[in-house]
């Protein structure tokens, strides 16, 4: 198995979700978009996974790689077909990528919070085994307001309508963080916009609580990957 990851800032990277692509004995490219390096061809590659980052989809001028990465998200889960997970900006990323439209979000959700499967999240095979209502970290501003007829939304949130969907047999976006580590909300906290994004949803101080609040639910949270990653692979046709 060989994964293309693609990055928008150095210590958003799959997290705990790279113990279990070692497990399962597959290789990884990392590509860190921001620092300029390029997608290389995308045909070698049996999943592709795009993380997090601080920028939003709709600032192409102020980073141009976003149309290259737009263009091979598309290519790969429009025309090849191929397995995709989306986490955080990448789950927008898929949206767009799609046709659907990514926007500010009216109230942005930070920190331990709760997601409730759809109705057809609950047939969904990737959300199979998780509790719902889903306890899940969150750290986001933008949301996807609107998909496309052939995307079905998998979650949603009071504040944020799509928190997951598919597109296709095996393309899933996630609004929410599954590939969380003991580091990851210190890591995310000394970046400046989100650590502006922490205080402002959740007050100065804020990032000792989610640090708390991620610590005792770690194990939760590692259970939760791993499951997802199980069941995402459950969905992969059979030439991937």
């Amino acid at each position: 198995m060989k994964i293309l990851v693609l990055q928008h800032l150095d210590v958003e990277t799959p997290g705990s979700l790279l113990d279990l692509f070692k497990a399962d004995g597959a290789t990884w490219d990392t590509v860190e978009l921001d620092r300029g390096e390029t997608i290389p061809d995308l045909r070698p590659y049996d999943m592709m996974t795009v993380m997090g980052g601080p920028q939003d989809v709709w600032q192409e001028d102020e980073f141009p790689w976003f149309k290259a990465e737009k263009a091979a998200i598309r290519e790969y889960v429009v025309n090849m077909q191929r397995p995709y997970l989306g986490l955080c900006l990448g789950h927008q990323l898929l949206a767009e990528a799609i046709g659907g439209t990514v926007g500010k979000a009216a109230t942005g959700e930070v920190g331990v919070m709760t997601a409730s499967k759809t109705p057809a999240g609950h047939v969904d095979p990737l959300l199979a085994g998780l509790s719902d209502p889903m306890t899940v970290l969150q750290w986001h501003g933008a949301e996807v307001q609107s998909l496309p007829e052939s995307a079905v939304v998998l979650a949603s949130s009071p504040a944020c309508a799509i928190q997951a969907f598919r597109y296709g047999p095996c393309a899933y976006g996630l609004q929410f963080h599954v590939e969380i580590t003991q580091a990851t909300v210190d890591d995310w906290a000394a970046i400046p916009a989100y650590a502006c994004a922490l205080d402002s949803a959740l007050g100065e101080g804020a990032a000792a609580r989610v640090r708390r609040d991620v610590s005792d639910r770690l194990p939760a949270f590692t259970h939760y990957a791993a499951t997802i990653w199980h069941n995402f692979k459950s969905t992969w046709p059979r030439t991937a």
